[in-house]
């Protein structure tokens, strides 16, 4: 497991971006002190965008192909702060019991749905989509709020941001 940071630490996260860097996700992933993409990035260029703001964690979802994607991985468990987050794009696909592998934080993305749920001790969090809009789901991305042991999810709505 690697190891990210020190608390207190603001890690923003992101989704589905399908190639589309929109300005209000860059503003809000801004004083991010790590950026989390939870998959289906769709091109190099939206991580080198992101990289401009802070170090950007990567897992490959089921969009992510050709060369440039085949050095993301699958799934990525690291450590910020004092909590254990495990990122993977297509939770159907997670392999692990997050729990008993003292997972704090389950991060993915997929279906496009912003969601934050516990689960016993596990916080879920799906950043929704910041790219193309899918359905009438909202344009969105999330953060985490790391310090020690304690972790607060928040979930932001990219296009209601842009109009405050």
């Amino acid at each position: 497991m690697r190891s990210v940071l020190s608390a207190p630490i603001r890690v923003g996260l992101i989704s589905d971006t399908h190639d589309l860097v929109r300005p209000a996700a860059i503003e809000f992933l801004s004083g991010s002190q790590l950026i989390i993409h939870c998959g289906d990035i769709c091109g190099p260029e939206i991580l080198t965008e992101l990289r401009k703001i802070a170090p950007v964690t990567a897992v490959r979802g089921n969009n992510d192909r050709g060369p440039w994607a085949s050095d993301l991985p699958e799934y990525e468990l690291i450590r910020v702060g004092e909590i254990c987050v495990y990122v993977i794009h297509d939770l159907s696909q997670m392999d692990i019991e997050p729990a008993s592998a003292g997972v704090a934080v389950v991060l993915s993305g997929h279906s496009h749905k912003p969601g934050i749920e516990r689960r016993g001790a596990v916080q879920y969090v799906n950043p929704g989509s910041a790219g193309p809009r899918r359905f009438k789901l909202p344009i969105s991305a999330a953060e985490l709020i790391v310090e020690g042991a304690s972790v607060t999810a928040r979930l932001v709505d990219l296009e209601r941001r842009r109009h405050e």
